[in-house]
């Protein structure tokens, strides 16, 4: 199989520069990152790639079995570095390709220089017994979900304005609710279950590459405590708390996001 097809590989950027690789979210493909990009490919080099089910992947590829936990996610995401061969590379991952970037790096370390959890959650349900907070109750998770099922269209336009924020900045909100309304709806309650129903907390610990944390400082989706948490379970990794709002920072504030991942990658140098 051609992976670089199979995830619609673009690489642009410096060559012979760091590798940055950035994966996009939940109902999103790489043209989330655009405005990042520039700024970033004047250093490194840069990989853009889409999940299967997601953007100009090949849809023939994706199918329930594979893809209904991270589990095979992080294969591609592994198959990826493989197959571009570019060594080491800085993994940025945006909401829950944060988790897969976690996942891979514990399972293959050597692959990655470093990693960029980028508004991250390891797990979107509170949990009582331990003091967790997630940011959602189980009822919540529970509710967002039928209504997602029951009419992906309109869960897609009453969502996607909360999931960004900025409400001074309605066309944020409308450019998500549009690349929402792109995902094959049969794809997007899958990827939704394996989202919001996915506890990754255990797995923080086993992260052993440099790591950097960044949440925003307003996020409905992932609220402070959780960049904390994951800050503090991640052994030597750093916490940033970005300006931007919303929890898609990487269009609210591009410059500063990309400061971010670009002073990250140099100082891991």
């Amino acid at each position: 199989m051609d992976v670089r097809s199979r995830n619609h590989v673009r690489v642009t950027g410096k060559a012979g520069g760091p590798v940055v690789m950035l994966a996009h979210g939940f109902g999103c493909d790489q043209n989330m990152w655009r405005l990042v990009v520039p700024a970033l490919e004047r250093d490194f080099t840069v990989v853009l790639f889409d999940h299967v089910g997601a953007g100009n992947s090949d849809l023939s590829t994706w199918s329930p079995e594979r893809y209904s936990t991270l589990n095979g996610y992080v294969e591609d995401l592994l198959e990826l570095c493989r197959e571009l061969a570019l060594g080491p590379v800085t993994f940025v991952g945006h909401s829950v390709s944060a988790m897969m970037g976690v996942l891979a790096a514990a399972r293959q370390p050597e692959a990655f220089a470093g990693l960029v959890l980028l508004a991250p959650s390891p797990c979107f349900i509170d949990d009582p017994d331990t003091g967790y907070r997630g940011g959602f109750s189980a009822p919540d998770i529970d509710e967002l979900l039928q209504s997602l099922d029951a009419n992906y269209l309109g869960w897609s336009g009453a969502m996607a304005p909360v999931i960004m924020g900025n409400p001074e900045r309605p066309e944020l909100g409308e450019e998500l609710t549009s690349s929402f309304c792109r995902t094959d709806p049969k794809i997007a309650t899958v990827f939704a279950r394996v989202t919001f129903l996915s506890d990754n907390r255990a797995d923080l610990a086993k992260v052993t590459v440099p790591t950097l944390v960044a949440q925003c400082s307003d996020d409905a989706i992932a609220p402070p405590e959780v960049g904390a948490f994951v800050h503090a379970q991640i052994p030597g990794s750093r916490l940033v708390t970005l300006n931007a709002t919303g929890h898609c920072p990487q269009l609210a504030a591009p410059e500063e996001t990309a400061e971010a991942i670009a002073t990250f990658v140099g100082a891991a140098r």
